[in-house]
């Protein structure tokens, strides 16, 4: 497995290659959030985080856009890229975007694995947010089967470091339940917020409670992964957040 790179003394970039679980959002979109606006509430100032993640994008999309390449470009030796698709990479009428978990959605992981790593920085894999998605039962179903199943043994067979954030993430919707997990996610009623005026009812975008809790569950792993050192972050037990830490970009990023 690539070393751990919190012992390489020098200034550091988390970046983060993904899709809309992760993104940064415009403020037309509040409260809607990605996990990356949030995630430098928990490591130390030292520690910057570059997020490429872009709404709608598969590993297929991402790649093909050249997103990859422009990702590269801004790498130096030791940082670290966060790795997560699979969201859009299910969806089959869509051709620009669908993998099929077994072959091709495994291929482009082990693509931007590769270049990562030929760039001397180090990838972790993390595996898709789980959805808001609750059985008869009140129990939380898993919505992401084949695609986390590869990207686990795709980590494992590269030794390149996971953070299981599907099956972290589940199981806080099991123990949120059905009612309180609505907290996390995108759900509003009519004029609850000027920017969604009908009210909305989202399973699969967070807003700023779900993106909080989502990327200290991504700092927890990277700590635990030896990836970062006890210094490197903060906040890892439930200490409260207030939602004011999250900022919204004035304008789409592009």
């Amino acid at each position: 497995m690539d070393a751990p790179w919190a012992a390489r003394g020098r200034p550091r970039t988390v970046h983060i290659a993904g899709d809309s679980t992760a993104a940064a959002k415009p403020a037309s979109a509040a409260p809607m959030a990605g996990w990356g606006m949030a995630l430098p509430l928990f490591l130390g100032r030292d520690l910057a985080v570059a997020n490429h993640a872009r709404d709608g994008r598969s590993s297929l999309s991402f790649l093909a856009e050249g997103r990859l390449d422009a990702l590269v470009d801004t790498l130096r030796p030791g940082d670290l890229v966060l790795i997560q698709f699979g969201h859009n990479d299910q969806k089959a009428e869509d051709p620009t975007r669908y993998t099929d978990p077994a072959t091709t959605y495994r291929h482009h992981l082990l693509r931007l694995v590769a270049a990562v790593r030929a760039a001397r920085a180090v990838p972790v894999l993390l595996t898709p947010v789980e959805r808001r998605s609750f059985g008869p039962d009140g129990s939380a179903q898993q919505t992401h089967g084949p695609y986390a199943e590869t990207a686990r043994s795709v980590a494992a067979e590269e030794q390149v470091a996971l953070i299981d954030v599907q099956a972290a993430s589940h199981a806080l919707w099991q123990q949120l339940g059905p009612e309180a997990s609505k907290d996390a996610f995108l759900w509003l009623g009519p004029g609850d917020h000027p920017n969604h005026p009908r009210g909305a009812q989202d399973d699969t975008h967070v807003r700023s409670r779900g993106a909080i809790e989502i990327a200290r569950l991504v700092a927890r792993g990277l700590r635990a992964a030896g990836l970062l050192a006890p210094a490197d972050v903060r906040r890892l037990e439930d200490e409260d957040i207030p939602e004011s830490g999250l900022t919204w970009e004035q304008e789409p990023p592009r």
